[in-house]
């Protein structure tokens, strides 16, 4: 397990570059949100995403989220209305999780053969670069063993992994993260939107927004 210590204030390409040649070989990478530390593997590549769940100690009945970088990859990995696709406008970048009717192109592994997929554009230029550069969704399930609670702090990742049998090949550790709750789950696939967890975004404006 490789570790590789990044400052967003400065160059990170090097890491990047990294990150992407982890990817392309089927690899599985910890990486920064602008929530907490996920778990990345390109997500259309079902060995990839068995590492995951291998890693994370998760059942396979259990899907895991992606990361777009913007609505036209979402629009290739899922259905979406007009009025979805107005949402999807009005909260994307950020802390809000969509759940939308998938596509074919989903291996079912990532989806945990649900018709569904969970799919979130975070506001955090790092990812933003990263998906850019490698064209490919990428799992977004927290960088935990599976029922442990999420951490901001990098030191407790490695550590945890340290100790697994089972770990990433490489971490990207920009120190702590910035404070907040995960991000808040809305499900868009069904004839009205519905909020499945409160999280990071505020009742008030998701309320807002589900009137659009």
């Amino acid at each position: 397990m490789k570790v590789i210590r990044v400052d967003l204030h400065k160059d990170y390409a090097d890491a990047i570059r990294e990150a992407i040649r982890v990817f392309r070989a089927g690899g599985v990478v910890v990486y920064p949100t602008d929530t907490f530390y996920g778990l990345g593997a390109n997500a259309l590549d079902e060995h990839a995403v068995e590492k995951v769940y291998r890693i994370k100690h998760r059942s396979t009945t259990r899907p895991v989220p992606l990361v777009v970088k913007n609505i036209l990859w979402a629009t290739e990995l899922a259905q979406v209305t007009g009025h979805a696709q107005a949402i999807l406008q009005a909260i994307w970048p950020g802390k809000i999780t969509a759940i939308l009717p998938k596509k074919d192109i989903i291996p079912k592994i990532t989806t945990a053969a649900l018709n569904t997929v969970a799919l979130r554009i975070p506001d955090f230029v790092f990812v933003d670069k990263l998906l850019g550069k490698f064209g490919y969704p990428l799992t977004a399930t927290s960088a935990t063993l599976s029922g442990e609670i999420a951490t901001r702090n990098i030191d407790e990742i490695v550590e945890l992994f340290t100790q697994s049998n089972y770990r990433p090949d490489l971490v990207i550790d920009v120190g702590v993260l910035p404070e907040s709750g995960p991000s808040t789950i809305i499900d868009l696939s069904g004839g009205r939107p519905k909020i499945v967890r409160v999280g990071a975004a505020k009742p008030e404006q998701l309320m807002e927004i589900l009137k659009l």
